[in-house]
């Protein structure tokens, strides 16, 4: 495929010229890995070793992605989230330097998902650069060191989770529990954004001062409620505003 505009370089490469050279030294795991149904997980890896030439140690990579106790099962066996533990275990027989991993966790369930986030961070202490590409904004922000935001095929945004959020966002999220309509009526005297969630007040802030101020004002006028919880925005809702688009996942895409 010819390139359209720009360069790319890895580990100092040029992708168009040193094509074999990179292909040594990466791994990747593209987002719907498949292998052979008959094949247990170490033959698996033993061949995919083979196949790339590489001197892989398949009992280390058997305990780096935790799958020493299935070894001997059939691939097609597993469950979604083994699978893509083996998905990892092919990406890195090479021992490469940089890994790519293309939504590694769609489809699968919470438990197995934060298996798999594990296994990444596992790869993470051993100094591999990794490159993750997901819809999960909690997985970004729990696995991610640096993270770009991509709309419309171009990059947004990049930074540090709080270096985006503290760019983009001045306001807090002052939730009032068990709260009726009175502290929505003081908010909005204040000229506070604020709206009813979920039986609750939630109120937009900026600054303690401001939070001091709404609070007395509360206590003034003896506005009765049961808590409060003070956060930051979130990574999702700096998406949402950033591109104005929904998240769509894979999962809501097949159905």
């Amino acid at each position: 495929r010819t390139p359209t505009s720009g360069e790319i370089d890895i580990l100092g490469m040029d992708v168009r010229k040193d094509r074999t050279e990179i292909l040594k030294r990466i791994g990747v795991l593209p987002q719907e890995f498949s292998s052979f149904d008959r094949l247990t997980v170490r033959e698996t890896i033993v061949y995919y070793g083979r196949l790339f030439c590489a001197d892989c140690n398949v009992d280390r990579l058997l305990k780096l992605v935790d799958l020493e106790k299935h070894k001997d099962m059939l691939y097609m066996n597993l469950s979604g989230g083994l699978k893509q533990r083996v998905g990892i275990a092919v990406a890195l027989v090479n021992d490469p330097e940089i890994v790519f991993l293309d939504e590694p966790t769609t489809g699968l369930d919470p438990r197995a998902r934060h298996d798999v986030w594990e296994v990444i961070k596992g790869l993470k202490k051993q100094g591999k650069t990794i490159f993750l590409t997901t819809h999960y904004m909690e997985e970004a922000e729990v696995l991610a060191d640096y993270i770009g935001i991509i709309s419309k095929g171009k990059i947004i945004a990049y930074g540090t989770t709080q270096e985006l959020i503290d760019k983009h966002f001045q306001h807090v999220h002052v939730t009032i529990k068990g709260a009726g309509t009175n502290v929505l009526a003081v908010a909005k005297a204040m000229e506070f954004k604020a709206k009813a969630e979920n039986g609750n007040i939630v109120v937009e802030a900026v600054g303690n001062d401001q939070i001091i101020d709404f609070l007395g004002q509360l206590k003034a006028r003896n506005v009765k409620f049961e808590g409060m919880d003070i956060r930051k925005p979130n990574l999702e809702e700096l998406f949402l505003m950033l591109t104005g688009e929904e998240l769509v996942t894979e999962d809501e895409v097949k159905e």
